[in-house]
């Protein structure tokens, strides 16, 4: 099958393949097959039409996880439509952001979920506007009438937007063989089956949750749909229906291992085959922890962004120290250059900007003022993360290049020294910031959630624990803040900002 041709048409090929095999089960126990699949999507396209959504329609959409949600990804790659998946967590400054750059015809909202009303937020942003508000139990099926459209390389079907947490998200403009090369990619590297049972825990809303839409129609294999991870409830429900691939990244990783050893010498994912990962730092200590209590190769990770998915991924037969301390190798296609400061190419070990250049990439951003400064002379996408590849070709990321401490004049890099705290037996979790310090300039500020019971650490006990890894005093932390959870967005990455304004004056 070739995503190039499409979504809709990957959906109705992989129903002509395997019509009855389950395409997902979610969180009540529902099923649907892939031949229920493309039915209920054929449906919903027909009332989506009947409210004239047609071929290059844009059509913003705000939706838990759910198997509604993925049937609605469908119908509207039925009619060619230009479609915003927008994560539930953002609000109105995000959204109104995103609906008045995107100037949809529909927006389609769950009403009210987990407390909050979308709908009522919808209608506030939209006033005036022209922009049609439609709550998604009401796309009640009618039979289309138009002709599934055909998909290019060049067309504009998905507008994905960043979550923006200092400055307005960015939209990244993809095309369904864009996001389907990211399929492609993870179906080659976790060597996927028809028999794999995937975790939909990641939000369908996020360019890694359509991915494995794309993934499953591929290869024919399954989701569990989740629309709220539960720390306990969703790893029993995963373990229930026999997952294979325990997705998505660290926070998710944590939550597996901590119910894992709720039952020592019980495997709680009997069937898994991988640990997938990405969209977070993986602390080194985490894989082996996996593959040692849980089985499997352990954490299987990769490295991407909305602009690029899935550039760089490991694969299940990848050795244990790759696999710990890599995120694997260019997927198929994909030219990974690290950049010196003045653009050039560096050789394997040394470090500089990744950048990135593939049928992953982007095509453009919403607002294409902003694609002058995302691509080199040479067409690589900036990434804004610094890395280096080793002599194999596996890429390590150090940080990002704005997530360097400079204290004295001097570099610290945060995810060194995050990776090598995460191994002391009192902490959990770990971030570490630079705040300012009228001497310094910046200080290293780290950040942690204790293990269990455990007492906090001294800042010299830290500091000698660093001392016997071999890391330089430079970079030692000089404060240190406990909390209860690092705040993180649906990426699993770590809020930093809102550390940073919490922790810079002290309080």
């Amino acid at each position: 099958m070739n995503p190039d041709s499409g979504l809709w048409a990957l959906v109705c090929e992989r129903t002509a393949a395997t019509p009855d095999a389950r395409f997902a089960i979610d969180h009540l126990d529902r099923e649907i097959s892939f031949r229920g699949y493309r039915d209920a999507a054929v449906q919903v396209a027909g009332a989506l039409e009947a409210r004239g959504i047609g071929v290059g329609s844009r059509v913003s959409w705000q939706l838990p996880t759910t198997l509604e949600s993925l049937v609605l990804a469908g119908a509207l790659a039925r009619l060619g439509a230009n479609q915003n998946p927008i994560l539930p967590m953002l609000r109105e400054r995000e959204v109104g952001f995103i609906l008045g750059e995107l100037e949809p015809e529909l927006f389609i909202v769950p009403g009210t979920w987990r407390g909050f009303d979308h709908e009522a937020m919808a209608n506030e942003l939209t006033a005036g506007s022209g922009i049609e508000v439609v709550r998604r139990d009401a796309l009640l099926g009618l039979e289309p009438r138009g002709r599934a459209a055909a998909s290019g390389k060049e067309d504009w079907r998905w507008s994905f937007y960043s979550s923006g947490t200092t400055a307005d998200p960015k939209g990244a403009r993809h095309s369904d063989p864009s996001v389907g090369a990211s399929g492609v990619a993870m179906a080659q590297r976790y060597a996927l089956e028809p028999s794999d049972r995937v975790a939909m825990v990641f939000p369908v809303t996020h360019i890694g949750g359509i991915g494995w839409l794309f993934t499953s129609m591929l290869v024919g294999c399954s989701l569990i749909v989740e629309p709220v991870f539960d720390p306990v409830e969703t790893p029993a429900r995963l373990a229930a229906h026999g997952v294979t691939q325990a997705t998505a990244g660290t926070v998710f990783h944590q939550a597996y291992l901590a119910a894992q050893r709720k039952q020592p010498g019980q495997p709680l994912f009997r069937n898994v085959r991988s640990f997938p990962g990405g969209g977070a730092p993986k602390p080194p200590r985490l894989h082996h922890d996996i593959k040692r209590e849980m089985g499997g190769a352990g954490i299987v990770s990769g490295y991407g962004m909305t602009e690029f998915p899935i550039a760089v991924l490991g694969a299940i037969d990848d050795a244990d120290e790759k696999l710990a301390h890599t995120e694997g190798r260019a997927t198929e296609g994909v030219d990974v250059k690290i950049a010196g400061a003045d653009g050039s190419r560096l050789g394997a070990g040394e470090e500089g900007e990744i950048r990135l250049k593939g049928p992953q990439c982007m095509l453009g951003y919403v607002d294409g003022k902003l694609d002058a400064a995302a691509f080199d002379a040479e067409g690589f996408l900036r990434s804004g993360d610094l890395g280096r590849l080793d002599a194999e070709g596996h890429l390590i990321v150090t940080g990002r290049l704005k997530d360097v401490i400079v204290r004295k004049g001097e570099n610290i890099s945060a995810r060194q020294v995050e990776d090598l705290l995460f191994d002391h037996p009192a902490i959990a979790d770990v971030a570490v910031i630079g705040i300012p310090d009228p001497a310094a300039g910046e200080i290293a500020c780290a950040v942690a959630v204790l293990e269990g019971d455990t007492a906090a650490p001294e800042l010299q006990e830290l500091s000698n624990f660093l001392d016997a890894r071999g890391l330089s005093r430079r970079s030692h932390p000089e404060r240190l803040e406990v909390v209860s959870v690092l705040p993180r967005n649906a990426s699993g990455k770590v809020l930093k900002n809102a550390l940073r304004e919490r922790f810079a004056t002290g309080s």
